[in-house]
């Protein structure tokens, strides 16, 4: 039986007098984001039962049972050596693809406030509750580029079809936070604005800039997400397909966002009570 809910999805609030959004900026140990939103109440539909249904190309996003062997994910190196693998085999496996170059992990178990938090909130990622795709049609040109800074070889790989694709999966059964993504054919061109993201190191190197899109509201916009979700459950995200016919290729990017179970108020009382959602979630280079 499914659970559908009713929740509020935070969506880019614009201005509308054509200025670009605020950056976000990543330090070392500190994300700043001040982006304004509005939030906007949505039904999103419970995929249990029906999660063959969606597919990357049709949708967007794929919910699989896989089973790993990592079960902790506390300690990034041995995610890298283990889970890494895990993860390249399961794309290839899943979409066909020659090569998967896996250019970073992000494993999340902080409050779902955690934006709010004056100094080193990186130790403490909670869930992302703004609408958002990783990167934008030329973000994820810039990703691949400092994958191949040489012009040639990234040439190369462009002349055939590459996507990015998240792995999402649950640290532990999801009882709050669920990620919810919308199926991308309900999401026009026009609802998504290229946004930056400053990354500033902190070592002298100076800034390294990327581009995703945040999203404006719209009541067409198709909310998912499976209830309960369980660490053996991963959910695939596309952010980016370079096959932009829309035949074949439907979706080119998934829009996706955590949102609360009804009767959460996020404040930390029911955080502690119910346990911060944890997560891990693997980006990949998707090459044919």
């Amino acid at each position: 039986m499914g659970h559908d809910i009713v929740t509020t999805v935070n969506y880019y609030d614009d201005p509308g007098d054509g200025s670009p959004p605020l950056p976000v900026y990543v330090g070392s140990t500190q994300v700043t984001n001040k982006r304004p939103t509005v939030p906007v109440t949505v039904k999103v539909t419970d995929v249990s039962g029906q999660e063959a249904n969606s597919t990357l190309d049709n949708h967007g996003f794929q919910y699989l049972n896989h089973t790993s062997a990592e079960k902790g994910f506390h300690d990034d190196a041995t995610i890298r050596s283990h889970y890494y693998p895990e993860c390249e085999q399961l794309l290839k496996d899943v979409t066909g693809a020659s090569r998967v170059i896996i250019f970073g992990h992000q494993v999340r178990r902080g409050p779902a406030d955690w934006h709010r938090i004056s100094a080193n909130n990186t130790r403490v990622r909670g869930p992302l509750h703004r609408a958002h795709v990783d990167q934008s049609y030329d973000g994820a040109v810039i990703r691949l580029r400092e994958q191949f800074p040489d012009p040639e070889e990234a040439a190369a790989v462009m002349q055939r079809r590459w996507q990015i694709i998240n792995i999402w999966r649950p640290i532990k059964p999801i009882h709050r936070s669920p990620l919810a993504v919308a199926d991308a054919t309900s999401v026009a061109e026009a609802d998504l604005v290229p946004a930056a993201i400053v990354y500033r190191t902190g070592t002298g190197a100076g800034e390294r800039r990327q581009e995703s899109w945040t999203v404006r509201p719209s009541a067409a916009h198709r909310w998912y997400f499976k209830h309960g979700q369980r660490p053996d459950e991963v959910l695939l995200l596309k952010c980016f397909d370079s096959v932009a016919d829309g035949r074949v290729v439907k979706a080119r990017r998934a829009v996706h966002c955590a949102v609360e179970y009804p009767g959460d108020d996020g404040d930390q009382g029911q955080q502690e009570e119910k346990g911060n959602r944890e997560s891990v979630e693997v980006r990949c280079l998707v090459l044919y």
